[in-house]
């Protein structure tokens, strides 16, 4: 599941003890925590569909955390998820109807294993779930997705470099990416953009 639901933070520090740290040089640099990239108070989120155990009292308000490891949202009633990375497929701001939000899709398919069946159409359509976040303050929205898109940045997807590595012309199936289905009141990330590509062009020119 792409939404894991939590009642504490994870562990983060901030950018100036982050670089405080790497300068004493540490025993181990993969000891060191997460960095929060941004944090935002007094917002709140929607999920579709929406998650039985997180209720519409725990989303109407509550602080957003970019964090280097995880998108964190923890509600004022003290309970909370996380998001990894990688199960964001998109990521936009919109400024439609219900007012300026950051837009996601994730990937909530269950982790694949050796007995699993295989999927057909109707099933990978309910494997993705939306996430709106809106932030009371609508210029707090240029600064979320700047975190959002840097730190989603530090996960690339390791089956794509597998692939491409598969052949040398790397040909990409265009159904390996979720579709932007937003209008135009959305502004797709740079992520986002690159995926759109994808599925107008089946074969990927490299730089």
């Amino acid at each position: 599941m792409a939404v894991v639901l939590i009642d504490a933070l994870p562990k983060y520090i901030s950018a100036e003890e982050h670089r405080n740290l790497v300068a004493s040089t540490p025993a181990s640099f993969s000891d060191i925590p997460p960095v929060l990239r941004h944090k935002e108070e007094n917002v709140s989120v929607t999920l579709d569909p929406a998650l039985d155990t997180f209720s519409a009292e725990d989303a109407a308000n509550g602080t957003l955390y970019v964090i280097e490891s995880h998108l964190v949202f923890m509600s004022a009633t003290g309970r909370g998820f996380q998001v990894e990375y990688p199960r964001i497929t998109l990521h936009a701001i919109s400024r439609g109807e219900k007012g300026p939000s950051i837009y996601c899709q994730l990937d909530d398919t269950v982790d694949a294993n050796a007995n699993a069946e295989p999927q057909n159409d109707e099933d990978e359509v309910s494997d993705m779930r939306e996430l709106s976040i809106l932030p009371k303050d609508p210029s707090a929205l240029e600064p979320i997705f700047e975190a959002l898109s840097y730190c989603a940045s530090l996960h690339p997807d390791p089956g794509a470099e597998d692939e491409m590595d598969d052949d040398d012309d790397a040909f990409v199936d265009p159904n390996e990416f979720e579709t932007f289905n937003g209008d135009h009141d959305q502004e797709l990330s740079e992520v986002g953009r690159v995926r759109s590509d994808f599925l107008n062009n089946s074969r990927f020119a490299p730089y």
